[in-house]
């Protein structure tokens, strides 16, 4: 399984529509309204890079008021109980 974020900046008239439109192409999983440069963020889940490829260059350029975006692919995945196991690795053998 391949994830991908997908930063997109909107026009100002896309601001109201877009975020069910991105939401409703196939591949991606969730949406997100953020603060900042981008206005949204879509979390694609894909099998493939090809994939991947489709979501960005068929599907989104089909949408209109994207003015553009910028495509980040996870390498890998850390859950906040990962973090703590990682970052807790050896402590529970020390006594204070």
């Amino acid at each position: 399984m391949l994830t991908a974020f997908i930063l997109v900046k909107s026009t100002r008239d896309g601001l109201t529509h877009l975020g069910a439109e991105l939401a409703d192409v196939e591949g991606v999983a969730e949406v997100y309204t953020v603060t900042g440069e981008w206005d949204f963020i879509a979390v694609a889940r894909v099998r493939e890079h090809e994939d991947l490829a489709k979501v960005v260059t068929h599907h989104l350029t089909r949408l209109d008021g994207i003015e553009r975006t910028q495509t980040m692919v996870a390498f890998q995945q850390f859950s906040a109980h990962d973090l703590e196991a990682m970052f807790g690795l050896g402590l529970e053998d020390r006594t204070s």
